[in-house]
């Protein structure tokens, strides 16, 4: 599954080059990874509190192409591209009038409250793969 948000680059998104600092492409990954979440009906916060799981990024990884500058529409494409029961991959490509400028990808895995990682709960791990791109 693809998950597909737009974002509307802020003055306060850019650098003194006046383009998008690079650092904020991370925070476009989150948002694109929490809307694709949401999209099979859960959001981040549930899992957090319900589920007591938490997914912190372990490693991310990030193309640039092409910038973006301020008032810029993107368009960022999420999809799930790895699961397993103690981790999981996203895969993201940020667009700007059709063309690729970023893509690239982030890894989390499951910890609790304690910071021990821990097997997906069955439940969680099912509606993630409903998510899995297949």
């Amino acid at each position: 599954m693809i998950n597909e948000v737009s974002y509307r680059v802020l003055y306060g998104d850019t650098d003194c080059g006046e383009v998008m600092y690079y650092g904020n492409y991370l925070r476009l990954f989150e948002i694109g990874r929490a809307e694709l979440i949401r999209s099979a009906g859960i959001s981040y916060k549930e899992i957090e509190e319900k589920k007591g799981i938490i997914l912190p990024v372990v490693e991310s990884f990030i193309k640039y192409k092409a910038s973006a500058k301020y008032d810029d529409l993107l368009i960022i494409r999420t999809t799930l591209k790895e699961l397993k029961t103690y981790k999981v991959v996203f895969e993201y490509k940020i667009f700007k009038n059709d063309d690729l400028i970023t893509e690239g990808y982030t890894v989390h895995v499951p910890i609790n409250k304690e910071g021990k990682i821990v097997k997906f709960p069955k439940d969680i791990y099912q509606i993630l793969y409903s998510l899995l791109e297949k």
